[in-house]
């Protein structure tokens, strides 16, 4: 369906050459000492660089506590990887914002019944307003007759490990 296509061109996305280059530079960046990995605190340094936060704690615990113990932190090939996945959550979550932004014709933040008939009216003309009504009951998960961005993206996430 519309929502199953959205996230399955985001799985097939790769980074171009001049991007990992740039991935391969921070990395190089941040590993001053040219120890061929970086610590904990050069992590966070690279994300902040990459992607513009501090990760949190428990962000950076996540990744320390994959690596490898004969390791003393994270080598190149394992963070081209993190960076490749947090991208490509970082590119979904903008293409699931695009879809939400273009069924919120009035720019409230929310999305109605009305929103979703007229929508899907555009996207799958033929379909059933029963059918409509189903999927925003099933998306509008406290039942308040709004759909908001939250509730959109995890129908999409949700739909997804359905599939």
């Amino acid at each position: 369906m519309f929502f199953s296509e959205a996230r399955a061109r985001s799985r097939t996305w790769e980074a171009s050459p001049s991007e990992h280059r740039m991935w391969v530079e921070v990395f190089k960046a941040c590993d001053e000492d040219h120890k061929g990995y970086l610590s904990r605190e050069d992590f966070k340094i690279a994300v902040v660089m990459l992607f513009g936060y501090k990760p949190s704690k428990i962000e950076v615990d996540s990744v320390m506590s994959s690596v490898n113990p004969n390791t003393s932190g994270i080598l190149l090939e394992g963070f081209l990887n993190i960076v490749r996945k947090k991208k490509e959550a970082q590119r979904y979550r903008n293409e699931v914002r695009h879809i939400f932004t273009a069924f919120d014709t009035y720019y409230r933040g929310f999305l109605t019944l009305e929103d979703f008939k007229k929508a899907f009216r555009q996207v799958a003309p033929k379909l059933p307003e029963r059918t409509v009504l189903e999927v925003f009951r099933e998306v509008d998960r406290d039942s308040d007759g709004h759909v908001s961005f939250r509730d959109f993206e995890y129908a999409l996430n949700y739909g997804q490990k359905e599939a």
